[in-house]
């Protein structure tokens, strides 16, 4: 067994997070004017180098605005957010994602995929096709559902990178976070064995090359997650 090394959180780490946490709850809502750094510092026993620092982090985040000579401005972060916005969401409710942020992940997901079979059966060489196989075969072999999940991240990661478009990788890198979670989940409510037959399925239909096979047999499995026969809303 392997115990994650432990590390303290910085001032700055303990700031953010406060401040993401009376946002996300509501205690800071959209609009409200932050005090003056100075004040901050004076509230919260930090030095004026850790308020700056963290109010330009929470501004990328996406969770404040930064006027010059007005202030600090809690945002409106579903509007300005980013990728690090929804992992701040994701740690707030300790891992966990609400409904809607689980359909909006699947839906983006989907179209997503849908561009990547597509790439995938008309650019890749036999031999590349192959390669996908170790994935399915590492499923097989009764992993963990955290490890299963970073199987299937890997498998559908590779697809973008033999698809050819330079961007997908990105994208997909961007998700994986969420994307793993959900995995994760989703091997833990129905087994990993339900994973594997899901990614076996769809490379059935890539070696086939069967492009309405690939592309039907995802939006069924998605289609099952969102609304369907097998929903991960519920941990």
């Amino acid at each position: 067994m392997e115990f994650e090394q432990l590390y303290a959180p910085s001032l700055k780490e303990l700031f953010v997070q406060k401040l993401q946490g009376m946002i996300l709850s509501g205690e800071l809502p959209m609009g409200q004017k932050l005090p003056p750094e100075r004040e901050l510092c004076q509230q919260m026993g930090v030095s004026r180098a850790v308020v700056n620092g963290g109010i330009s982090e929470l501004a990328r985040q996406g969770f404040l605005d930064v006027l010059p000579r007005q202030g600090a401005f809690v945002s409106d972060y579903r509007r300005n957010g980013n990728m690090e916005t929804l992992m701040a969401i994701m740690d707030y409710h300790g891992g966990m994602l609400g409904k809607e942020e689980i359909r909006s992940i699947l839906e983006v997901r989907w179209g997503l995929e849908q561009m990547t079979l597509q790439r995938v059966i008309a650019n890749a060489s036999d031999a590349e096709l192959e390669t996908l196989g170790r994935f399915v075969d590492a499923l097989r072999e009764k992993p963990t559902p955290t490890q299963a999940a970073e199987i299937a991240f890997q498998f559908h990661h590779e697809m973008t990178l033999i698809g050819g478009n330079h961007i997908l990788p990105l994208i997909y890198t961007s998700f994986k976070a969420p994307c793993t979670a959900l995995w994760i989940r989703f091997c833990r409510k129905y087994g990993v064995g339900a994973l594997h037959s899901n990614v076996e399925e769809l490379y059935r239909h890539l070696l086939n090359r069967d492009m309405d096979g690939a592309r039907n047999w995802s939006s069924q499995y998605l289609a099952e997650a969102i609304k369907g026969s097998r929903q991960i809303y519920d941990a």
